[in-house]
């Protein structure tokens, strides 16, 4: 029972490391699509970590079938969340941020060409 509470505890840990690394990545990375990449596979390893935490918890009964129907509906709806997101951002025009430094250097070469021009 020992080495199964242990077990449980350093994938409990390591699920909590990687949900706050996320979480930091959400205030960290630069742009709305490294965000939101961040956010959604830290959130995946983090729930698959402490839900099997938890299931190394229970005494393998209801409590488990229904982790184990938890981790499934997260393991779709998150990932599915998270394109999405990213998909309507995109078809809404929001640039990456490569794409946006690209515009904008455009941009000024527009506006030097246009004063020379004048």
């Amino acid at each position: 029972m020992l080495v199964l509470d242990i077990v449980s505890s350093i994938l409990l840990m390591t699920g909590i490391f990687f949900g706050f690394s996320g979480a930091v990545g959400l205030f960290r990375f630069p742009d709305f699509f490294t965000r939101v990449h961040a956010a959604s596979i830290t959130d995946s390893i983090a729930v698959i970590l402490i839900i099997a935490g938890l299931l190394l918890q229970t005494s393998f009964d209801l409590n488990t079938a229904k982790l184990m129907f938890i981790l499934m509906f997260l393991m779709i709806t998150s990932p599915t969340a998270s394109h999405a997101l990213a998909k309507s951002a995109r078809h809404g025009g929001l640039l990456t941020l490569g794409e946006s430094k690209q515009q904008q250097k455009q941009q000024k070469e527009q506006m030097q060409q246009q004063e020379a021009g004048q």
